[in-house]
């Protein structure tokens, strides 16, 4: 498929993981994709494996203001616009929140939150011009909590409500907003569970389909809310998470993208 020749892409937090699986989706479909994560050296190991033409790293910190209005203006200058925004950045802190320091709580809400909002802030001049859309990943744990992420629960909580409402306000600039909600996928954000064989024991009873996420089931699902397939579709969480949120319909305690 080519669902995405000439348009343009930015993938944030795309360097590994979820965020390299969604920038190899698009850009197999013919996409102009831009890879960023804080780590040149590693934005620039995944671009230099895609399309040269078709690529560009913009590598910093999305959740500095500036970096924000960087990465949307260098775009534009390359390709000569934005069709599509992916906020994949994030990071997660475990713990009980009583023990948790100034600087654990500003790095997540920083990074998930802030950088969302800057990031949305950014480009949807852009997004108005192209008639794009905005495609957040954010988490089952946005939605239903975990015992042991409470910072990491407040920011992806954010990210699953941001999603509605700017998607009711922005929707008459033609411009589409979505969010993903994954459950346990396998990226560098979760390879300490994938080490301990008791705890995935334990996820695995809770996912009716048995097994983990992959980046590219993530993906598939960021190339359809972002093509015309889903036309139609705005300010839907769609949970990509093989079950596990509404799993006897109890609370997911164990869900962590």
């Amino acid at each position: 498929m080519s669902r995405f020749s000439g348009k343009t892409v930015i993938v944030t937090g795309s360097s590994g993981g979820i965020g390299e699986g969604i920038a190899r989706r698009f850009a197999a479909e013919g996409a102009n994709v831009v890879i960023n994560s804080r780590n040149r050296d590693d934005c620039e190991e995944v671009a230099a494996t895609l399309d040269a033409d078709r690529t560009l790293v913009v590598a910093g910190d999305v959740s500095k203001s500036a970096f924000a209005n960087e990465i949307v203006t260098r775009t534009v200058e390359r390709f000569g616009g934005l069709d599509t925004l992916v906020n994949n950045a994030g990071v997660a802190v475990s713990g009980m929140l009583h023990k948790a320091t100034d600087e654990e709580i500003d790095r997540v809400i920083d990074i998930n939150v802030k950088g969302v909002l800057y990031l949305c802030r950014a480009a949807i001049p852009h997004l108005k011009t192209t008639g794009g859309s905005i495609v957040n990943i954010s988490s089952v744990s946005g939605t239903g909590g975990d015992s042991t992420l409470p910072i990491y629960n407040a920011s992806k909580g954010a990210v699953t409500n941001l999603t509605r409402g700017l998607a009711q306000q922005i929707g008459m600039l033609g411009i589409r907003v979505n969010a993903i909600n994954p459950s346990l996928t396998r990226s560098e954000m979760v390879e300490d569970i994938m080490g301990n064989e008791k705890l995935m024991e334990g996820f695995m009873q809770r996912i009716p389909l048995g097994r983990m996420g992959e980046p590219e089931d993530i993906a598939a699902a960021a190339a359809f809310l972002a093509s015309e397939d889903a036309a139609f579709i705005t300010g839907v969480n769609l949970a990509v998470d093989g079950g596990v949120s509404s799993s006897n319909g109890q609370p997911n305690f164990f869900a962590y993208m």
